[in-house]
């Protein structure tokens, strides 16, 4: 069996196509699975890191807001449209894939729908409540449709032909020992914060948890508090301990990158982040309370919707970032921290909404495609 996979933009697209290629190739060793996806994009260092076969093929999104930058990305995203054809056919007389799956980012349509069209087998994972102009125009098209929430469905317009399995998570998220992982960074009784805005860092959130530092250390809560600057956020974050009087200590750590988040999503009582698909994917699967901030800097607002998914269950407090203060954010905190119990419970209503057997479901159906067509 040889599959082609496409994905690219965001880790958000990226890391569900690397579970499922992960799962394939487990059930099927002797698959043969290739990715396409932009060379100066997230997914070439993550996918040949992987060790899969790279096919680069350049393609850009255009920009509505028009500014004379955009108008220029624009012309650059049609250049790239027009020989977005002929590499593709390449790619596919090269790879020549039984299955073709799109994951999600710009990349996928050109490719996903070339295959369809040459009546290869084609499938797409949509991983947000609110599906992406690709999915959505891809759904059609496609023998199978995979959606991580059922609130997808109806919007991708392909309601016949959908699944609604989840978004898979990386096999360790669903392997940690809480209690081990609280012990190696020595929680104690403590309850443990984790945030985090992504691996630039996100400059609000920097500004309101550091205001939230501030606050746990002039009234000693009772936290251990673990918060990831992100790349852009380190002078930031330095700056704002010497205004909020807050400084790294026996209950705050802070560091650029989180590069062991299984262990400390196992850790933690209460998560303050983005909404991005996956994270919230792995919350659920972790069971673990959450205090989300959806970027408002996102096609359609789809993290605003994603997030509504774990408010509306019980499970997390959404607080849109027109809306977000210091204030408001550490009043937040100090309810959830007041209320015993609360965070406990928020956690078991993540946890009805997780998928665990997101990748088993997937590549079932995909193993079943390939092998009798349907």
């Amino acid at each position: 069996m040889r599959v082609l996979i496409a994905a690219g933009g965001t880790a958000g697209h990226i890391n569900p196509a690397l579970a499922i290629a992960g799962a394939l190739k487990k059930a099927d060793p002797s698959a043969e699975i290739h990715f396409a996806g932009r060379r100066e994009g997230m997914e070439y260092g993550l996918v040949t890191a992987a060790g899969y076969p790279f096919h680069h093929i350049e393609i850009n999104g255009f920009q509505r807001r028009l500014t004379p930058k955009n108008i220029a990305r624009n012309f650059q995203a049609l250049y790239h449209l027009a020989l977005s054809g002929p590499r593709t056919a390449a790619i596919l007389r090269e790879v020549q894939p039984d299955l073709v799956i799109g994951c999600g980012g710009y990349v996928s349509g050109p490719v996903v729908r070339a295959a369809a069209k040459k009546g290869i087998k084609t499938a797409i994972h949509e991983q947000n409540a609110f599906p992406g102009v690709t999915n959505k125009l891809l759904a059609k098209d496609v023998d199978v449709v995979f959606a991580a929430s059922a609130a997808a469905v109806e919007k991708l317009g392909a309601p016949d032909k959908t699944q609604v399995v989840g978004n898979p998570v990386r096999p360790e998220i669903l392997t940690q020992d809480r209690a081990a992982a609280r012990a190696a960074i020595g929680a104690g009784d403590r309850t443990v914060i984790l945030s985090f805005g992504g691996s630039l860092g996100a400059r609000r959130i920097n500004e309101v948890v550091g205001a939230l530092c501030g606050w746990e250390q002039k009234t000693h809560q009772n936290v251990l508090h673990l918060h990831a600057t992100g790349s852009r956020g380190v002078q930031l974050f330095q700056d704002l301990a010497k205004q909020e009087g807050f400084a790294p200590g026996p209950n705050l750590v802070v560091k650029e990158y989180i590069k062991n988040m299984p262990e400390l999503l196992a850790a933690a009582d209460l998560v303050i982040s983005r909404s991005g698909a996956l994270t919230l994917a792995e919350l659920e699967a972790m069971g673990r309370a959450a205090i989300l901030i959806p970027s408002p800097n996102v096609a359609e607002n789809h993290q605003y919707y994603n997030a509504l998914e774990l408010q509306k269950a019980g499970a997390a407090v959404v607080i849109e970032e027109k809306d977000l203060t210091a204030e408001k954010l550490i009043e937040t905190v100090q309810q959830l921290l007041a209320a015993p119990g609360r965070l406990a419970e928020m956690g078991r209503q993540a946890r009805t909404l997780a998928q665990p057997r997101s990748l088993d479901m997937i590549t079932e159906r995909l193993l079943a495609l390939v092998k009798t067509g349907r």
